[in-house]
């Protein structure tokens, strides 16, 4: 039998405490009155005397049989023919239909307590898209079984329901139409195994004691993708992937120039405010991006050869399709101020100008030119000299003046843009209808030096390497971003990809956008992906990754009463009479909210997590300035489990560049005892779950997953049901201990566990924005690149100085030895020790992993951070900390405290010019 939760108003927004007070509900006692407007009244009715049917009698071990209300009552009805008893007679054809108010009700009279396990509603077209289920003995006081804030209509089912009483009510909170509620039947039967959970076997999860014995990671000699080499006399050769895109780098919503060369949409000349038409299509995806439209680029510079007085760059594309000759742009028109979103300079010079078709050329092997000379057909294109340009004045104008071309030069800064033009007749010859002409990203190319990620600068947002202090995420960070493409800044693969691993990257990114209930897309224009197809078991959190990651981001935060909380994760455990934890027999090691049932129909097994209230508190700064702190408390439809931690989906770019950091730098900053300020940091170890080696811990909020293969098997198996080779069986997710027995089900194969596994190791991190760009005279910036470079210094100084550092690392190296060459050697700035550190009480949980108890967190990366507001875009509200509680980073760091209790104390002693200098510089992360 579940716990029922008394309703009070306090819980409740405005609306439906309305509701409830309308109709006798609410606990009883006076309430609070509203200056909000009350809606038409409720006519409610007197429960009914009826006759008390025979008790039904319910075996737990059979199906549930029907329970036939003997009676039913409601508010106002459209007219009388359309009572509430049209509900349970039977027919589908009668039905009950209320008055055009949100909060009408239907209410069912057993006569008696009685058990009821399942409930249907059949909904005509005017169904509840908001709406509580409420049982209560004496038709007075009401307690809630479920509450629905995503109502579809037609059939909804709910199981599991465990509820004694006598009456039951369908409490309207929101109509999905302007017309009243409509219920062709309402159907109950008596729990039985066909609508309860079961109860499963379960096992304590294993953590090692401690980390005597650890091994680490397994290494790999030679990268699955060189990216770049030098021959025997000093020729540098560099290769990276390109996929098609729909737009170039500098197009956004608003076309922009100079004033007196051309349009410039981003400020309105009436007021001389900024104006915003919605973003470019750069960072895009476009449809079937994952089916024959990524390539590789080779670029093979003598610059830095012996002797070699005018170097060449000689390039060449590995294709996969037909390609049109040339299609590579370089050099950035800096030169003509009425070319702003693209133009360049130079086509490059093919080795046959007369060559009609590039075919399909083979990706050559690594280390190893494809031909001795580099030249590999009549498609390969040569960069002979800096092309001649027009000079500019001081003011970045053209001045009148040819700048006649040179020979290149080793450290020049040269834009590179490919593009895909294939033809119909190729495309479709293999089966691929989709678009034929893309253009791709544009990268920067240094002579003698390869790839580095770029910002603009004057004149025109002209492209050079971004300084190396800004790379975040080493070589392969994200350049700025000028296209308004926020939302994607997340879904970036690394600067320098290799050129096959861009295919390797895509393709894990259709599974990560994938249901695997349905295989569709998330993304229109996209093929279903048949292999995902009734892979997920029948409870779970969600489909598809990118339902809690949004756009690799985090979950949307807990904003509201009553929010249903299935994008985030809600990690449970039984604790037994010794106080160890296991899973909870009936929810197992995480709550799966969601269910649906053979034919797909959505099912509400009663496993949901809502938020039930907000509890708050004010802290008052030096400087007077007052922050109201406050988090969620949650109920459950179901039992409440012993442990509970609410966490939030995590950011997931890049995790690859965090698997690649050596275990000895991680432990490097474990201290044997604590500092000034009490700050000691403590790795977590986890058994390796298919070798059982003692491994570092390091994703995950308590450190508990060592890889991202293992973090990746554990989400789809508790948040997804989906098995891998890595958890074979769904009783993994209840049954630790004899997941290694228990019969394979069909599940993810380990070509595309792989492949999401890949991905995560490939999204990159975006470069710090703490350099001005060169925006023209007059042309408005976007918000992000409204950089005070001297405030992001001065934040930077004070952050080290409030010791933030102690914990947030500014600085690490990863090592030599990860499979992806993309990750190896980078000098990265993740802003995190990726050890646990205790928290204090405020932030505590009572769930234990391993070395992590509940007042100990991993310290949380900072890279991307101020990218977080545009990741989320309007899919719900940002939150920050582990379960979302925080809802901008003031408040996030007012919830330090333990280790973390000095620095934040030193934060709270800032004026509020120091204290936006330290936010200014945390957004620019």
């Amino acid at each position: 039998m579940i716990a029922l939760h008394t309703i009070t108003t306090r819980m409740l927004p405005i609306g439906i405490a309305l509701a409830l007070a309308a109709c006798g509900g609410g606990g009883g006692g006076g309430g609070e009155k509203s200056s909000t407007s009350t809606p038409d009244p409720v006519q409610v009715q007197p429960p009914p005397v009826v006759a008390v049917p025979a008790p039904i009698v319910s075996d737990p071990g059979q199906p549930g049989v029907v329970v036939k209300p003997a009676g039913a009552t409601s508010s106002a009805v459209e007219n009388p023919a359309m009572s509430a008893l049209q509900a349970i007679d039977g027919s589908a054809t009668t039905r009950w239909s209320s008055t055009a108010v949100d909060n009408a009700y239907i209410q069912f009279d057993f006569g008696a307590s009685t058990a009821i396990g399942y409930m249907k509603l059949l909904w005509e077209d005017s169904y509840a898209k908001q709406y509580a289920v409420q049982v209560s003995n004496d038709g007075q006081n009401w307690s809630q079984l479920r509450y629905v804030t995503d109502g579809r209509g037609g059939a909804e089912e709910f199981f599991n329901l465990g509820a004694r009483a006598r009456y039951l009510r369908v409490q309207g909170v929101e109509r999905a139409t302007q017309y009243g509620y409509s219920l062709f039947e309402v159907e109950f039967k008596s729990p039985g195994n066909d609508n309860t959970l079961p109860t499963a076997t379960t096992s304590a999860l294993r953590y090692p004691a401690s980390g005597a014995g650890w091994t680490p990671l397994p290494a790999s000699a030679e990268p699955l993708e060189t990216l770049q080499f030098t021959l025997a006399d000093g020729t540098l050769v560099t290769r990276f992937g390109a996929r098609g895109l729909a737009r170039h780098g500098r197009e956004r919503g608003e076309d922009w120039n100079e004033i007196g060369y051309g349009p410039n949409d981003t400020v309105d000349p009436a007021t001389g405010l900024p104006v915003d038409k919605g973003p470019g299509n750069y960072l895009t995806f476009v449809p079937q991006y994952f089916k024959n439209r990524t390539w590789g680029v080779e670029i093979i510079d003598n610059s830095r050869v012996a002797g070699v007085a005018k170097p060449t760059l000689i390039v060449n594309q590995y294709t996969t399709v037909d390609f049109l000759p040339g299609g590579v742009a370089f050099f950035r028109g800096f030169d003509r101020p009425g070319v702003t979103g693209y133009g360049w300079m130079a086509p490059g010079e093919l080795v046959d100008r007369d060559v009609a078709v590039c075919k399909p050329t083979p990706y050559p092997a690594n280390g190893k030119l494809a031909t001795a000379t580099g030249i590999n057909g009549a498609c390969t294109l040569q960069v002979k000299e800096y092309p001649g340009h027009g000079g500019l004045d001081a003011a970045g104008m053209p001045n009148n003046v040819h700048v006649p071309a040179r020979a290149l030069a080793v450290g020049d800064a040269i834009e590179v843009s490919p593009s895909m033009f294939s033809t119909t007749a190729a495309m479709g010859a293999i089966g691929d209808t989709g678009g034929i002409r893309y253009y791709s990203a544009e990268w920067i190319y240094v002579v003698g030096a390869g790839l580095r990620p770029w910002y603009g600068v004057q004149p025109r947002l002209n492209s050079v390497p971004l300084p190396a202090a800004t790379l975040a995420g080493g070589l392969g960070s994200v350049s700025y971003n000028y296209s308004d493409n926020g939302l994607f800044m997340f879904q970036q693969p690394h600067n320098h990809i290799g050129m096959q691993n861009m295919q390797r990257f895509v393709e894990g990114r259709r599974l990560v956008h994938s249901s695997f209930t349905t295989g569709e897309h998330n993304e229109p224009g996209n093929d279903r992906y048949a292999a995902a197809v009734g892979l997920q078991g029948q409870r779970f959190n969600q489909s598809a990754c990118i339902a809690c990651h949004v756009n690799n981001g985090r979950s949307p935060a807990p904003a509201a009463i009553n929010q249903r909380l299935d994008t985030m994760s809600v990690r449970v455990a039984a604790i037994d009479a010794n106080g160890v934890q296991s899973p909870h027999p009936q929810y197992g090691a995480a709550v799966q909210m969601n269910g649906v049932s053979a034919t797909g129909a959505r099912q509400n097994w009663g496993s949901g997590v809502r938020v039930a209230a907000f509890d708050t508190r004010q802290v008052t700064l030096a400087d007077g300035t007052v922050v109201e702190l406050r988090k969620p408390a949650i109920a459950f439809d179901g039992a409440t489990p012993a442990a509970v931690s609410l966490r939030a989906a995590q950011p997931m770019m890049g995790t690859g560049l965090l698997e690649a950091i050596p275990e000895a730098e991680i432990l490097s900053h474990v201290r044997s005892s604590p500092d000034a300020d009490g700050v000691i940091g403590v790795a977590n170890f986890v058994f390796d779950p298919e070798s059982s080696a003692v491994r570092l811990g390091r994703f995950g909020w308590k450190a508990s997953k060592a890889s991202l293969r293992h973090q990746t098997a554990s989400a789809l198996l508790a948040d997804m049901a989906v098995t891998s080779p890595v958890y074979r069986n769904r009783s993994c997710h209840t049954d630790p201990a004899g997941c290694g027995a228990a019969a394979a089900q069909p599940g993810i194969t380990e070509a595309d566990l792989q492949l999401i596994t890949q991905y995560l190791a490939l999204v990159a991190v975006p470069a710090q924005r703490s350099m001005p760009s060169g925006f023209p005279r007059g042309v408005a910036p976007l918000d992000e690149h409204r950089v005070d470079a001297a405030e992001v210094a001065a934040g930077a100084r004070l952050f080290d100085g409030m010791r933030c550092v102690a914990c947030h690392t500014a600085q690490m190296t990863t090592g030599s030895g990860h499979l992806f060459a993309e990750l190896r050697n980078q000098a990265i700035a993740p802003y995190s020790d990726l050890l646990l550190h205790d928290m204090g009480p405020g932030l505590a949980d009572n769930l234990v992993e391993g070395q992590a108890k509940g007042n100990m967190w991993r310290t949380a990366p900072l890279w991307g951070i101020g990218y977080t507001d545009k990741v989320m875009g309007s899919a719900g509200s940002v939150g920050y900390l582990h379960d979302g509680r925080a809802r901008n980073l003031t408040e996030a760091i007012l919830w330090h405290d333990g280790e973390a209790a000095r620095a934040r104390q030193r934060f709270e002693q800032l004026s509020r010019t120091d204290r936006d200098a330290v936010l200014a510089f945390l957004k620019s992360l």
